[in-house]
């Protein structure tokens, strides 16, 4: 890593999507106004990048570990662990921790459907009343769960070991996966390891139908969280921080406990910003002068945006484009704006993973990228833009997306 420069990534979290009819066959990408990201593009080196491996499900947990430079094969062991660094949690060696989602299902018939991942995205008072009263209701010695924001909870089964490591290897499924679907195809067995897990979710249902924070917003006419989904489940891993790899110390800024735990395994510091959501209502602009205000302090600063994907999850065109055109005028800009302070500075945008807004979920396609330096000023093509086409026909592709840091910070 060169001296005396500083480093900004910024990710726009599911901004990445499919041609859409609606839309022109254009993607959101193309069609938003990006003249930030567009300028990267004409004054920067842009390409694709795959930051989720064969074989792995493309959440957000294996494309964030990707881009900070962790290879998944080697350091994932779960989204739940990543969130519980997040949240100060210590897990011990047989400990498992799970991402417990407040969702609201709804009865269809004989069919129970996933109406919301997100319960209606609950504030996060109310969600910390819901998860405490659970705790106290279901919760156990060996069962216990910790209040996050919203609907992105955590639930840890200590001394997994002995209730057989079969536990550890069941898949369960992510809610945003399945929204609206019949969930029976995707809970676990009655007669298996995931008998346990099938339990507490049951007795989370009974327990959450009568909650004085579900009636009230029922009364309001906003969805309840009537249950808790359980997925993501894994032991700590180990992991050697970026100051170890490169030299490196920093801050990470974002909303969403799953970034914030892998920044801090991986040895930065979460910088907070007020009034951050990891919704549409989040502040844009304090994350790019909060980045801003980290780099006088340190060299390295991780930026995570979350609305792009969450507007990727509901299939909704317009509150994509809009997500967009935010992340680039009030992030981006901020950011582009502020850097003159700073000698030299090098700056990396792109998504973590597309979330189309055709299938409503994350896809493992690879993603744009591009990479600015300020002392490395280019003229490039004057038609270049910040999109998924242009960055196809780069030319630069990087199979291993792990790879991508080392060359943002070495290169």
């Amino acid at each position: 890593m060169a001296k005396g420069i500083k480093y900004i990534v910024i990710v726009g979290d599911g901004m990445a999507d499919y041609p859409v009819e609606s839309l022109n066959g254009k993607t959101p990408l193309m069609v938003a106004k990006t003249p930030h990201m567009d300028w990267l593009a004409k004054h920067g080196s842009v390409g694709l990048v795959r930051t989720v491996p064969d074989g792995f499900n493309p959440g957000s947990e294996i494309a964030n570990l990707s881009i900070f430079g962790y290879d998944p094969l080697k350091y994932y062991t779960g989204r739940g662990p990543l969130e519980a660094a997040s949240l100060g949690v210590t897990l011990k060696k047989d400990d498992l921790a799970f991402r417990c989602n407040l969702v609201t299902l709804k009865a269809e018939g004989s069919k129970v459907i996933m109406e919301d991942f997100a319960a209606g995205h609950p504030s996060d008072s109310e969600a910390h009343e819901i998860i405490v009263d659970l705790n106290r209701a279901i919760g156990t010695e060996e069962i216990q769960f910790y209040s996050g924001v919203s609907y992105r909870h955590l639930m840890v089964m200590r001394n997994g070991a002995s209730i057989g490591s079969d536990i550890e290897r069941i898949e369960l499924t992510p809610p945003h996966d399945i929204i609206g679907q019949e969930i029976t195809p995707f809970l676990p067995k009655e007669d298996g390891p995931g008998r346990r897990i099938l339990t507490l979710m049951n007795e989370s249902q009974q327990f959450l139908k009568g909650h004085p924070v579900n009636l009230e917003r029922k009364a309001k006419g906003l969805r309840p969280a009537n249950s808790i989904w359980l997925w993501g489940q894994g032991r700590a891993p180990q992991m050697l921080t970026l100051k170890e790899r490169f030299g490196i110390d920093g801050y990470v800024i974002s909303a969403v406990h799953l970034i914030k735990g892998i920044g801090i395994l991986a040895g930065l510091e979460v910088l907070p910003v007020p009034g951050i959501t990891g919704y549409f209502d989040t502040n844009y602009e304090g994350k790019g002068e909060y980045g801003l205000r980290g780099l006088e302090e340190r060299d390295f600063v991780y930026i995570h945006v979350e609305a792009p994907d969450e507007a990727g999850h509901m299939g909704d065109p317009l509150l994509k484009i809009e997500a967009i055109e935010s992340f680039d005028k009030k992030v981006v800009g901020t950011i582009l704006k502020g850097i003159h302070r700073f000698e030299r500075v090098r700056l990396m945008v792109l998504p973590d993973h597309p979330t189309p807004l055709s299938v409503r979920t994350h896809t493992s396609d690879p993603v744009p990228f591009v990479i600015y330096s300020t002392d490395r000023f280019e003229t490039g093509n004057p038609d270049a833009a910040f999109d998924e086409v242009f960055a196809q026909k780069s030319g630069l592709f990087l199979e291993r997306g792990f790879e991508l840091i080392e060359r943002f910070l070495t290169s």
